[in-house]
């Protein structure tokens, strides 16, 4: 693989500091639709769903079945929904289409990515009943993958392991507590809350960092192993798992108003912002623990992530709300700099540049990645939604 994009991260970093980043929304956003404005006219094929960068520099784009589908739909509705704008609403329900057939996909925990950012964007901004159905049969789906021994939802099938739970998981349970509210049905979320309360209990170190994956018994429910798969070493903390993390536990505090998950999110809060190894910009390595920081790649998508998640958190932490705030601020206003926001017309007109997907297997190495822009255009949006601008 070409390392050189990755040396020269220190010097775009820098540049962040010389151009001295102010979050502007208006500015950040009208970046972004330019940007997407460009991606719609060179993906014309609304069943290859753009992921990220191939080593080659061409698109990497993907079946509706892969776990990232759901991102790029989720981006259109959202600008929809900062616009107002017929147009997006148009592209956005083009973008969804296509994922429709995902509803009976059993086969994978994803579901809550592909079908509620599309899908369940769709529905909050339009309300038609359709997407209702969808997103109500992708929610018994995702149930069927529950295990009441192991009281988790098995994240892979066809793996090394037995019964299988990646921290990722914790986000595809807002697709959970939804059906509930749609339908009555409590059993879809006592599956969530009872993954959450287990997850919590394996997935999580003294230190408040997290375990990438942990594999059950699934006939007992016994804990098995605690490792990494995407991580640098099964102890180190993986930047994105710690995102998923605090963005899993805060939204399941805003979903059940139970405090043991207002508790966590904020424990992993001040678990991120206190590493020694987070860098200035708030922009942290792929692994907080990589032993060669000098050449470890940087996770935009893992910070886009973060900068959401705390601004949510914000809301609920009382006297450290102003904490949360200022770090996912600061976190906006380095992503919105040229450091890591692409010059309109380039990066495969994906926004955010300087993603780490899966270092270990040398895949998606310092490239953009859909989820990172989709983060990175919620957290703007709830800046902005806050007051802020």
């Amino acid at each position: 693989m070409n390392n050189k994009p990755i040396l020269l991260i220190p010097v775009l970093l820098a540049l962040a500091f010389v151009f001295k980043p102010i979050l502007n929304v208006k500015n950040a956003m009208e970046a972004v639709q330019r940007q997407l404005k460009r991606g719609l006219l060179a993906h014309t094929d609304t069943l290859a769903f753009p992921r990220s960068t191939n080593p080659n520099g061409s698109l990497n784009a993907v079946p509706s079945q892969d776990w990232t589908s759901g991102f790029y739909a989720g981006n259109l509705w959202q600008v929809y929904e900062y616009t107002k704008d017929p147009f997006w609403k148009r592209q956005a329900e083009r973008w969804t289409a296509g994922l429709e057939k995902e509803k009976m996909n059993t086969g994978t925990h994803d579901l809550g990515f592909m079908l509620y950012c599309s899908f369940g964007n769709g529905y909050r901004l339009t309300k038609k009943p359709a997407y209702k159905e969808v997103l109500l049969q992708g929610a018994k789906s995702l149930s069927t993958r529950f295990n009441s021994k192991t009281g988790c939802i098995k994240s892979w099938d066809k793996v090394k392991w037995g019964f299988p739970v990646i921290i990722d998981n914790m986000m595809n349970l807002e697709l959970l507590f939804w059906a509930t509210k749609m339908t009555g049905d409590s059993s879809f979320y006592k599956i969530a809350v009872t993954h959450a309360l287990t997850t919590m209990k394996n997935h999580y170190r003294p230190d408040n960092s997290s375990y990438h994956v942990v594999d059950y018994d699934p006939q007992t429910g016994k804990v098995l192993a605690k490792v990494t798969h995407q991580g640098f070493a099964d102890e180190s903390a993986w930047a994105r798992g710690q995102a998923w993390g605090l963005y899993g536990y805060t939204m399941t505090y805003r979903e059940t108003k139970d405090k043991r998950f207002l508790e966590q999110a904020q424990k992993i809060a001040d678990f991120i912002i206190g590493h020694p190894n987070l860098p200035k910009d708030k922009i942290p390595f792929w692994d907080f623990n990589d032993t060669d920081l000098a050449h470890a790649s940087r996770d935009a998508s893992a910070a886009a992530i973060t900068s959401s998640a705390l601004l949510e958190l914000s809301k609920y932490a009382g006297k450290k709300g102003a904490t949360y705030k200022q770090t996912a601020t600061q976190i906006l206003e380095s992503l919105s700099t040229p450091a890591y926001l692409a010059k309109e017309g380039t990066n495969n007109h994906f926004l955010l540049m300087h993603s780490t997907g899966h270092r270990p297997h040398k895949s998606e190495v310092d490239v953009p990645l859909i989820y990172a822009d989709y983060y990175y255009i919620e957290g703007l949006r709830r800046y902005q939604q806050m007051g802020l601008k």
